[in-house]
């Protein structure tokens, strides 16, 4: 068996020979970078991103470039703290800037749902269907990430077809209350999908609502949204990195997720 350091030396031989890609799993985050909408009932929503020049090799600096940003936490491909929701508000370690770094790099399991997506926008992955993957690929592990496959980032460049939204509100795939439950009994340290947020469109009319940020928060676990590239991950044997900037009492924030994926 090799040590911890041999282990390392290993992986950094490996990701200098090629023998380790690394897949970039965010999308570009711009000024048309879709956003979540929220309800009229609510007051405020995420305002669009805003990237101003600060200089750029000129008058207001010659040697240099540089910008300045307006983004919400929530924005693009982001991570969502526990303290993001109100079931994960006590917990101290709950912020981008006090959680377990630990845990942000762990294994990845991706659970292709690209072709049920397809042919049902509102498709609902249920405890039943992860069971069934795992009969296929094997059991999803305790400090492990479970990441949903929809393609949905095919998306990303037309944000009318990212959000999906008519009049009975937007329209996506996602998790039911039982997979999330289900997912959590496992010990996952959190839950990843392609669209605008980690639940499913259609998911406030469920019980609980909005199961993925309810539960998995509830228990101190992390959630990815509009993760990219997941078209390129294997089921089983990629690890991902998903750090969130350590913003103070930061309830969420972009991130570049970036996974490891053995070649061939």
């Amino acid at each position: 068996m090799m040590s911890g350091a041999e282990t390392l030396t290993n992986l950094a031989m490996m990701l200098a020979s090629g023998g380790v890609e690394v897949i970039d799993c965010s999308s570009s985050l711009g000024p048309d970078t879709p956003l979540l909408q929220l309800p009229e009932d609510f007051a405020k929503n995420t305002p669009k991103i805003e990237i101003h020049k600060i200089s750029e090799y000129d008058s207001d600096g010659p040697f240099f470039a540089w910008n300045w940003l307006k983004l919400g936490e929530h924005s693009g491909t982001h991570f969502d703290a526990p303290h993001h929701w109100i079931t994960g508000k006590d917990y101290e370690d709950g912020y981008t800037d006090t959680l377990d770094v630990q845990r942000l790099v762990a294994p990845v399991n991706v659970i292709d749902c690209a072709a049920q997506s397809a042919e049902n926008e509102d498709f609902l992955l249920t405890a039943d269907g992860v069971k069934a993957w795992e009969a296929e690929y094997g059991a999803i592990g305790k400090g492990e990430w479970v990441v949903m496959r929809t393609d949905w980032d095919k998306r990303v460049h037309d944000a009318e077809k990212f959000l999906n939204a008519d009049d009975t509100g937007p329209h996506s795939p996602g998790p039911t209350p039982d997979c999330i439950e289900y997912l959590l009994s496992k010990g996952i340290v959190g839950w990843g999908t392609q669209c605008i947020g980690t639940d499913a469109g259609q998911a406030g009319g469920m019980e609980p609502p909005y199961p993925a940020h309810n539960l998995l928060h509830r228990d101190n676990c992390f959630g990815l949204a509009s993760l990219a590239n997941l078209d390129k991950l294997p089921a089983k044997g990629a690890v991902l990195i998903a750090a969130p900037l350590k913003i103070e009492h930061g309830t969420g924030s972009p991130i570049r997720a970036l996974a490891l994926v053995p070649k061939g």
